[in-house]
């Protein structure tokens, strides 16, 4: 039975109230040990939301994680995958794991050991967890639920709590003895002493008791912690060793006493914006150069310097003055600033947190990797910085491109962009690299830009306007492709501005999505319905041939958002065939017999499309093909030999990006107007900031 609780028929505003007394609206297991470990790593992962780098390790017990969910969600429909499917799944865990977000350290130094390493320990772990699933499935009856999410408000110690618990509980099943059991999955490098385990696991399981029986409804009656140590045995023995943990009613007491008394003191404290959070000397689990940065940074940093939610900003703005106000009233900054200097060299392998350019820091992490080079030139760009690198004779560049995992975590950003091919500047040719940032200003539209039949689509990082010669030959028709949020729209919206200027008196634009119905009746056609998209296709394609007939020219803009959905949801088939009825004779009244018949095959919209590409760039249409989808399906080869003119905005993937510019990249990129544009009127891959027009 759900227990009563105070805080939990809130209503959303009053919810809200109550959480702005608070640095933090939710409270785990997870943040509790934390806090009662080491208060300042606390403050620095939830409260400032500074995480810490994951190590190999960590994103291997994350990867190994994630192999089980699969598992135990095929076989709770019945399916039994195999060691394969897991491993795919591992490794594409730990893909995900941005350069920046990578824990380098003595064993593994680069993130490409970093990688290696993990993948090594992921795909033990599942091993280890296949060679003895019988720890898992040798009780088990029935799979209740795999990885429950759970956001609860919960009484703890008869005490209701004032915010609500999130957590996701790994594993729930029904054993065959119809007891409920709770499973945790752990990977360990050595397993954890089981008389130490009944003390210090008790508080975990409590909270997934708590709140699996709030969120459920049901009775739990036991907490299994299967650890997999990932280190091989010497003597053969299990890799996987389970603790169980049976919860009667005085077990179930003294676990929430032990977790109420951690609980209450959190919660005080981010009650509470000037407490001050202590740092544990005698914490292993912690790197404490790390601590003591986070901790002289919050001395000299603002709220705009951490990732805040905005209802929590106040708060933590408040938070840093008086911490300013309060150090700086009795330490040098300058003494605080050396201090962050010598914390930030005992943590060895992050460049990040050195006080040294972005320059610096290539040089350095390519020249502690063997390769000597030094930056000749720096270029700032809107989104992204171009390096131009001289690397040492007798360097093999591609042992360069292996490393741009290890630069990008020194500049803490996600990734970078090699330049495929070296950049040649004022006479001499280097290895370029760019690398993006956060946009301080906006690319605005500007209408002297315009050049002849030169459309301006944006800035590149050496401040040279990037232009689609609308005139010439070679260059009649372009592809753009972007993700959600790229700058996609905003790129389309300034290029049929520039279009009007230019003398595109006719812009017809297929909006099957509805993003740009506001520019109907400003001198653009617009059109949404499939059905209005169809027929103001075939009407081009008629005008396209009674100009190609009579060699006239008409300068006629098309743009088709979203080109792919639309062609996949028009008219094909059956659908297409046109009939009429013919008299086929006489019936014995008098009446005319009929007889259906075909009278025509109308071609499709993207036979029309396809028509106008390759025949329209003579009589002056000119068309810009638009898709959110980097799909060799969308974007087939011959789709591409009627666009010479590619334009990538950020995309999710790396094939992606090779989908539509035939080289990687597009990955890499910031958002927001980012993007890389193939032309023929240009050499290679050019990166620009695109134009903004309100």
């Amino acid at each position: 039975m759900m227990e009563a609780h105070k805080y939990r028929n809130l209503s959303n505003e009053e919810k809200e109230e109550l959480f702005s007394n608070y640095l933090l609206d939710s409270w785990s297991f997870s943040k509790v040990d934390s806090f009662a470990r080491n208060e300042k790593a606390f403050e620095m992962n939830y409260v400032y939301r500074e995480p810490s780098k994951f190590s190999a390790s960590s994103v291997a017990g994350t990867a190994y994680h994630s192999a089980l969910k699969l598992y135990f969600s095929e076989l709770k429909d019945g399916v039994k995958i195999d060691v394969a499917d897991m491993q795919i799944v591992a490794i594409e865990e730990i893909e995900k794991v941005k350069p920046n977000k990578w824990k380098t350290q003595k064993t593994t130094p680069t993130i490409e050991e970093c990688r290696k390493k993990a993948t090594e320990v992921a795909i033990a772990l599942i091993n280890n967890f296949l060679s003895d699933v019988s720890v898992y499935e040798g009780d088990m009856k029935e799979i209740i639920s795999v990885e429950v999410y759970c956001d609860q408000f919960l009484t703890i110690n008869g005490v209701d709590i004032p915010l609500p618990c999130h957590s996701i509980i790994d594993l729930v099943i029904k054993t065959n003895e119809d007891k409920i059991v709770v499973i945790d999955h752990k990977s360990k490098s050595s397993f954890s002493d089981e008389k130490e385990l009944k003390f210090s696991i008790g508080k975990q399981a409590i909270t997934y008791v708590k709140m699996l029986e709030t969120q459920n409804d049901i009775h739990v009656d036991e907490v299994w912690f299967v650890e997999n140590k990932y280190s091989q045995n010497r003597d053969k023995s299990p890799q996987l060793n389970c603790f169980k943990m049976i919860l009667d009613k005085d077990t179930r007491r003294l676990y929430e006493a032990l977790l109420y008394e951690p609980l209450k003191r959190m919660l005080e404290a981010i009650s509470n914006p000037d407490y001050v959070y202590l740092i544990n000397e005698a914490d292993n689990f912690v790197d404490k150069a790390e601590l003591y940065e986070f901790w002289t940074k919050t001395m000299i940093s603002e709220v705009e310097d951490y990732q805040i939610p905005e209802n929590k900003k106040e708060l933590i703005s408040k938070r840093l003055r008086k911490i300013r106000d309060a150090s700086i009233g009795t330490i040098n900054p300058k003494t605080i600033k050396e201090f962050r200097r010598n914390a930030a060299a005992f943590i060895q392998y992050d460049l990040t947190n050195k006080d040294m350019t972005k320059e610096e820091k290539i040089e350095h992490t390519l020249n502690t990797l063997g390769i000597k080079v030094n930056i000749a030139h720096t270029f700032k760009g809107y989104s992204s910085d171009t390096f131009l690198i001289n690397v040492s004779s007798g360097t093999n560049l591609s042992s360069v491109q292996k490393y741009k995992l290890d630069i990008a975590s020194a500049l803490n950003v996600s990734s970078i962009r090699m330049m495929k091919d070296l950049f040649v500047y004022e006479g001499k040719s280097y290895l370029a690299i760019e690398s993006g940032k956060q946009r301080e200003q906006d690319l605005l539209f500007d209408a002297t830009l315009v050049d002849g039949q030169k459309i301006p689509i944006g800035v590149d990082n050496f401040n040279k306007v990037i232009y689609w010669d609308t005139d010439n030959a070679s260059t009649p028709h372009m592809l753009i492709c972007g993700s959600t949020g790229s700058g996609k729209s905003v790129c389309i919206i300034s290029i049929f501005e520039y279009a009007k200027l230019i003398g595109f008196t006719d812009i017809v634009l297929f909006d099957p999505k509805f993003e740009f119905t506001r520019y109907a009746g400003k001198g653009i056609k617009v059109y949404n319905d499939i059905d209005d998209i169809e027929k103001a296709m075939e009407e081009l394609v008629v005008t396209m041939n009674e100009l190609v007939k009579t060699s006239g020219k008409r300068k006629t803009l098309v743009v088709f958002d979203e080109f792919a959905d639309a062609v996949a949801s028009s008219k094909s088939g059956n659908a297409l065939k046109i009939y009429k009825e013919v008299p086929e004779g006489t019936f014995a009244n008098g009446n005319i017999k009929y007889k259906r018949v075909l009278a025509e095959t109308k071609k499709s919209l993207e036979e029309n499309l396809k028509i106008l590409l390759q025949k329209g760039r003579s009589s002056g249409f000119r068309i810009i093909a638009a898709t959110q989808r980097a799909s060799v399906k969308v974007i087939t080869g011959d789709a591409k030999v009627n666009f010479p003119v590619q334009i990538c905005f950020k995309v999710p993937k790396e094939t992606d990006s090779k989908v539509v510019l035939d080289e990687a990249g597009a990955e890499s990129l910031s958002g927001k107007g980012d993007g890389l544009m193939k032309s023929p009127d240009y050499s290679g891959a050019v990166r620009f900031q695109a134009f903004y027009k309100s």
